[in-house]
């Protein structure tokens, strides 16, 4: 199967199976955050809750497009990614799966709401600048800046959690009239039926946006390891025909043909020369093929090589005050460039069916703990209605707008910021629970470096034992 021989079958299903298995940590880790305010206000019981939750985190990841899960693939830059050699495929995906899992599962033992996102993004960094490490290593072996991008997202959404929360809180305290909304929850008997619908309507959207987010991790996760242990099967969209590529690729040498080299600096030169090497090769691929069969497999792995090459130069360049193109050229450009990366941009259907059923499953299993915390450990007062209907009305709202704009959003953390935020507006900085604040911030700070060093010696070492 594959071309692949038994035992290296063997680690690729293995590899699969642990990343359902971060899929499924996630789930129960991640998710617990969505249910926790309908819980404890007595809104829905709790088997009830973690079903509804499931299917919406089921419904979210089919939901939620593939830009996110692109974003985690190209955290790594395209030159990791085209290496042949299975064994140090293997080594790659295997320590970052590995260490993020140590992780979360950690964190969940202790009862912390740790993120998953920042847990699978500093393992991702640390099999980068491990790369780096290894002898005959070519080039930046992390993709800094969508590194930054990402990073900048995941810094930025607590406080803004936190702090739109509080707002929020002022609104409802202005503008409701019932006070119901601001009491603490009956022990024993569930909310009136206007919030405990306005409940249910937040811890709904929380779960979709939750799986169209965080599900998408999953998806790049497992795009990973098809690509860098099967590549000449998972290098393109097998949907489509490479052959219909071509189109593509001679608007780009047209663009490419106008830049004027006498303006380029010498580094910009090199650039257009690599970017021209690129589209050289592709049109070597191509030529005299009439039908895809034509086409070896291994000459998929070759197209996508060049495509994100060639992409990946040819932005560089163009984001150069030297090069003098018109509007129309440098439109002209991104379309091409974009209905290229259509046949690199994807995952199959079964990638996301895979990992909806890995979340939502998860998720019905092992929410107490964080649910726990995010209840009544955060601040010192019981979660009362208005505070869990705001917490999570922004948290989807953020998570929401993340998904949109492709970028990797944490849901622990926007939601654990704004359950902080409705205690601050409820009584002030007083209210929180120093200790547990503490204990979640710190779990915050060190996520990245921990899992970073974990998961780079765990690709040291499984690139030293597979050779």
């Amino acid at each position: 199967m594959f071309g692949l021989e038994p035992h290296v079958l063997l680690l690729l299903g293995v590899c699969l199976l642990a990343a359902c298995a971060f899929e499924f940590v996630n789930g129960f880790h991640d998710t617990a955050n969505a249910v926790a305010t309908v819980i404890y206000t007595n809104t829905l019981r709790p088997w009830v809750a973690v079903v509804w939750s499931a299917f919406w985190n089921f419904i979210g990841v089919f939901s939620g497009g593939i830009a996110v899960a692109m974003g985690i693939v190209y955290l790594l830059p395209v030159e990791s990614l085209v290496d042949q050699n299975v064994y140090h495929g293997i080594a790659m995906v295997g320590a970052l799966i590995v260490a993020a899992i140590i992780w979360n599962v950690g964190t969940w033992y202790y009862g912390l709401p740790s993120s998953s996102s920042h847990a699978l993004i500093g393992s991702i960094l640390g099999v980068g600048i491990a790369f780096s490490l290894l002898p005959g290593s070519k080039g930046a072996a992390v993709n800094w800046t969508k590194a930054g991008e990402t990073g900048l997202a995941l810094i930025t959404s607590p406080v803004l959690g936190f702090t739109f929360t509080i707002g929020m809180m002022f609104l409802l305290k202005r503008f409701v009239k019932s006070k119901a909304i601001f009491k603490e929850p009956h022990k024993r008997k569930p909310p009136p039926l206007w919030i405990r619908l306005l409940l249910v309507v937040t811890c709904t959207l929380v779960s979709f946006f939750h799986g169209s987010n965080d599900g998408q991790k999953g998806v790049g996760l497992i795009m990973l390891i098809l690509i860098g242990i099967v590549p000449t099967f998972y290098a393109l969209d097998q949907s489509k025909n490479p052959l219909d590529l071509r189109e593509s690729l001679t608007k780009v040498e047209f663009v490419m043909g106008r830049v004027n080299q006498a303006e380029l600096s010498p580094a910009d030169q090199k650039l257009l020369t690599e970017v021209n090497a690129q589209t050289a090769n592709l049109d070597r691929v191509f030529a005299g093929k009439t039908d895809v069969s034509q086409l070896p497999q291994t000459a998929r792995f070759e197209i996508r090589r060049a495509i994100l090459l060639s992409a990946n130069r040819a932005k560089s360049l163009l984001g150069s005050d030297k090069v003098s193109l018109s509007a129309q050229d440098r439109a002209t450009f991104d379309g091409a460039i974009k209905e290229m990366k259509t046949f690199t941009d994807y995952a199959p259907w079964w990638v996301l069916l895979v990992v909806s059923l890995s979340l939502a499953c998860g998720t019905m299993i092992g929410w107490q703990r964080i649910v726990t915390t995010i209840g009544e450990r955060i601040g010192k007062e019981h979660l009362n209605y208005a505070q869990g209907a705001s917490s999570e009305l922004v948290a989807a709202a953020m998570i929401g707008a993340s998904t949109a704009f492709g970028l990797a959003s944490s849901t622990t953390h926007v939601l654990s910021s704004a359950i902080a935020g409705s205690m601050v507006a409820n009584r002030g900085i007083k209210n929180l629970n120093p200790q547990m604040v503490r204990n979640i911030a710190l779990a915050w700070v060190l996520t990245v470096p921990v899992t970073m060093v974990l998961s780079g010696a765990l690709f040291l070492l499984f690139r030293a034992v597979l050779g």
